[in-house]
C-alpha cells in the first residue's frame, strides 16, 4: 500500500476545514497510508520586507526538507506548478507508487515555499492559477488525492 504524507504549514483553525480534511483522509486511507505533518510558520516581523519573508521561508524549508521521508517522490504545490487534471494526477500517484512506494504533498505557508524546497521536488503541481488560503489547499488537496485513489481503483466517484 503506498504512503502518502502531507507536510504542510500552519494549523487548521476552523472546524469546517477540520471534518473535511478528517473526511477525505479516512476515504483515502482505503487505498493508502496516510500521515500528515504539520510545521509551525515562521514568524515575519515585517510583512513588507522581502528579505524578512525570504528569511522565513529558508527556515521553514529547513523544516519541510528534514521532514520529507527518505526515498519518497515528492511534490511541491505551487502557482506556478504544472496543472493536472485527477486522471493524469492519478496516474503520477500510481507511478509514483509503484516506483517509490511513497509519497510527500508539501503545502507551503501564506508566502509560499522556498525555492530550494521547490527545486528538491520531484514535481511542482499546481492545482489551480487561482491563489487559495494554504489552510483550504489541505482540504482542496486530500479531496484530489481521495479522487485521485477512485480513479486508480476504477470507482464511480470520479465524474
Amino acid at each position: 500500500m503506498t504512503s502518502i504524507t502531507i507536510i504542510s504549514l500552519g494549523t487548521l483553525k476552523e472546524d469546517y476545514l477540520k471534518s473535511g480534511v478528517a473526511e477525505y483522509q479516512k476515504r483515502l486511507s482505503a487505498y493508502a497510508q496516510v500521515s500528515e505533518i504539520n510545521l509551525p510558520e515562521e514568524r515575519i516581523q515585517n510583512e513588507n520586507d522581502p528579505a524578512s519573508i525570504s528569511r522565513a521561508l529558508e527556515k521553514e524549508g529547513d523544516a519541510i526538507l528534514s521532514r520529507i521521508p527518505k526515498g519518497a517522490v515528492t511534490v511541491a504545490l505551487c502557482v506556478e506548478g504544472k496543472e493536472l487534471d485527477s486522471p493524469e494526477l492519478a496516474a503520477f500517484i500510481a507511478r509514483a507508487g509503484e516506483s517509490s512506494g511513497k509519497l510527500a504533498f508539501i503545502i507551503g505557508s501564506s508566502h509560499g515555499l522556498s525555492p530550494r524546497v521547490k527545486a528538491a521536488a520531484d514535481l511542482r503541481l499546481s492545482i489551480s492559477r487561482m491563489t487559495f488560503p494554504h489552510q483550504l489547499m489541505r482540504l482542496i488537496l486530500s479531496e484530489a488525492l481521495y479522487r485521485a485513489a477512485t480513479i486508480t481503483a476504477g470507482k464511480r466517484y470520479h465524474k
